[in-house]
């Protein structure tokens, strides 16, 4: 028997040869009451954003008005019957839902529309499973597919052996795991949530040797430009695209600033409407790094025509963290994009206290600075603590949450004169074992 050898294949050079191979798909938004057909449409627009990022092409979308969801078919079966009307005339390859479908609805409208149905966590899966780079976020990926994917075996699970998959069936989790039951993928699970205990364990132990470093989060909507401005604030390289979610895992960079203070920035992974829950829980980790800031620098894209429902999902985000209490700069983004002038114009009435900058042109950078640095001046707090000397763990404490300037030993006693945030301060002097020098 000859063997031929292989040739890697010629690089797709036509771009509508490229169009071709990427996935067809069909979007699906529901009005129910109390929504605005406006709303959905734009959540739709959103949804389209994700199918792209997701390597897919959007050949159509349909909004339909509804009392409440069908049990069966979500949507109806006498509305899925045209929607694979929708299907046929697209050659879709996959039909995808703005909301949450139970296995049940995934199952039937699979069967009723002729083609794989993915409802927008799948999606949003896929797309967190395509963009994850360290161990930790691969890991957390799949853990949580697998939550997602458990209670969706019966019918939806032979789908994932196809060696290339598809939107919403991305990864090495079907290609490896197509016979196994859910018992088997219930102990998998257990294994990856011991592995993530593990790895956030080595995450906290590198966080305890910057506790007592001033750190500044940056948070925001999903591509509101917050890598962009990271690495302007730190004269970093770091990954940047025009796409939802291009960074996943944190990024941390010390800077010294003027006011003779190190600082940690700290680029954090995008929020979005709808998150789902498993990916939310198996991302606790990463958000621990914003959790840990004493200030946060909350990115806007004023750009966006719903910049203002942004904000309030970024806000409900931090309430949900227990951030709220946390200073926060408001920086609206991307300006250099916004044509209306009267869009700036109502920011700035409506948010007076916020800048406004273009992170791609560096433009209004240097005051994202200069306020950050006027922030942490009025935050940070020098204090003085009188412990017993044999108070080891007191003394590790302050350690741990502040920058030690002097220490002084005398009759038993040691006295701590630290630098931290006042939000910290209250957290050390909260303590029964530490106790305001007097």
């Amino acid at each position: 028997m000859k063997y031929r050898r292989r040739t890697a294949p010629k690089p797709v050079q036509d771009e509508a040869e490229l169009l071709a191979r990427r996935e067809r798909a069909v979007l699906v938004g529901v009005v129910f009451p109390g929504q605005a057909r406006a709303d959905v449409e734009e959540h739709l627009e959103e949804l389209a954003r994700l199918t792209e990022t997701a390597g897919g092409a959007v050949m159509a979308r349909h909004v339909q008005e509804r009392r409440r969801a069908d049990p069966a078919y979500f949507i109806g079966r006498g509305k899925a019957e045209e929607i694979a009307g929708l299907v046929r005339e697209h050659r879709a390859d996959v039909v995808i839902f703005d909301d949450d479908l139970t296995p049940a609805q995934v199952r039937n409208l699979g069967e009723a529309l002729g083609a794989r149905v993915v409802d927008r966590s799948g999606l949003i899966l896929d797309i967190f499973a395509r963009r994850a780079r360290s161990r930790e976020a691969k890991t957390q990926v799949e853990l949580a597919r697998l939550n997602y994917l458990l209670p969706r075996l019966r019918g939806g699970w032979t789908h994932l052996s196809r060696q290339e998959g598809g939107i919403g069936v991305r990864g090495g989790i079907g290609e490896t795991q197509i016979e196994l039951d859910r018992r088997i993928i219930r102990r998998r699970i257990h294994r990856l949530e011991h592995e993530l205990a593990r790895i956030e364990g080595e995450r906290r132990r590198r966080r305890t040797g910057r506790l007592g470093t001033v750190k500044v989060a940056i948070i925001g909507y999903t591509n509101a430009g917050k890598t962009t401005l990271f690495n302007a604030l730190t004269r970093e390289n770091a990954f940047v695209e025009d796409r939802l979610f291009a960074t996943l895992d944190p990024l941390v960079r010390r800077v010294r600033l003027k006011i003779g203070k190190d600082v940690l920035f700290i680029d954090t992974v995008g929020f979005i409407r709808k998150l789902p829950h498993h990916l939310v829980a198996s991302f606790r980790s990463t958000l621990e790094e914003a959790v840990e800031a004493d200030v946060l620098i909350h990115v806007v894209d004023l750009s966006h025509p719903d910049y203002e429902e942004q904000m309030e999902v970024t806000r409900q985000v931090v309430i949900s963290l227990g951030m709220e209490e946390r200073p926060v700069i408001t920086v609206f983004n991307k300006i250099d994009r916004v044509e209306d002038p009267t869009v700036a114009e109502r920011a700035r009435r409506l948010h007076p206290e916020a800048l406004f900058v273009s992170a791609t042109k560096a433009h209004g950078v240097r005051e994202v600075v200069e306020r950050t640095e006027e922030v942490l001046n009025r935050e940070i707090v020098e204090r003085d603590v009188r412990l017993a000397s044999t108070d080891l763990d007191g003394i590790s404490r302050v350690y741990a949450l502040a920058e030690v300037i002097r220490i002084i030993h005398h009759d038993g006693c040691v006295d701590i004169r630290f630098r931290t945030s006042r939000a910290r301060a209250r957290a050390l002097f909260a303590s029964v074992e530490v106790r305001e020098a007097g």
